[in-house]
């Protein structure tokens, strides 16, 4: 049985967490379906966008700990990080979506705890229903945030909100997270509000978007020099695509532009 599917259309794949009669709390078996997912759409050079979803009354629950602990053994081996990622497969079933170079969204309802919060923190952007409830939920059972959480809150909200969320395990709805930061949009339905976001930015250069996704992920902390330094080099390679020359072009004609596979760096 799979716990994930994905679906293709127009260049937008939706991507569903399908174990609804478990608020789709996350399994071993999840986490290894959520990497492979995202890495088989990282192939895919017509690719514009990914929405990801909860199907049922959630969007994740988090880690199912009564599944996980039934193999001690395979906890060890998801915990083991590979060198050539620096991410194991709790970690790079979230950072694995980072890696993409189109925009991801993540459409959140229900639930949102532990697991399931780093795994939408982990998207470009989060739209929610206002009702939704978000935790770090990790402090209740004497943990914290190990599946890159931490690297996200912290570009998101201040150290001392960081912490106090990580610490305390508060719960927030989604118009309280929103009021945070970690909510880009809130929206009664998330699927459909994001798969709008996920068209109307479908319809600029892959490249462009690409290339800004690189951009903001790669110096996020940088230093202003380095900023700069990373700004001339994909603009210098921008000009010299032909994504970008259909994208000119439909700006001066006033007619869609007709765009090729992303360029693949």
């Amino acid at each position: 049985m799979t716990y994930v599917d994905h679906e293709i259309t127009d260049g937008i794949a939706h991507v569903r967490l399908t174990r609804a009669d478990k608020l789709n709390a996350l399994t071993l078996e999840t986490l290894h379906e959520l990497v492979a997912t995202a890495h088989a759409l990282r192939r895919d050079k017509t690719l514009r966008a990914v929405v990801i979803s909860g199907e049922g009354a959630s969007f994740c629950a988090g880690l199912d700990f009564a599944s996980a602990l039934k193999s001690p053994a395979g906890i060890v081996r998801a915990f083991v990080p590979l060198p050539w990622r620096g991410t194991n497969a709790f970690q790079e079933a979230c950072w694995a979506w980072r890696r993409l170079p189109v925009p991801v969204i993540a459409a959140v309802h229900g639930h949102c705890y532990g697991g399931g919060l780093q795994l939408a923190l982990a998207a470009d952007f989060r739209v929610a229903t206002p009702d939704s409830e978000w935790s770090v939920l990790e402090a209740r059972w004497g943990l914290i945030p190990d599946m890159t959480g931490v690297r996200s809150l912290a570009e998101l909200v201040g150290i001392d909100t960081a912490k106090k969320l990580t610490m305390t395990a508060q719960m927030l709805s989604g118009k309280e997270a929103a009021d945070l930061g970690l909510v880009t949009e809130l929206a009664a339905d998330p699927v459909v509000a994001a798969l709008d976001l996920a068209h109307r930015i479908a319809e600029r250069s892959p490249d462009s978007v690409a290339a800004a996704k690189r951009l903001f992920n790669g110096t996020w902390t940088s230093s202003p020099r380095a900023t700069f330094a990373r700004e001339r080099a994909e603009q210098l390679l921008l000009l010299t695509l032909r994504n970008t020359a259909a994208a000119r072009k439909a700006a001066f004609t006033k007619v869609a532009p007709a765009f090729g596979p992303r360029f693949r760096r």
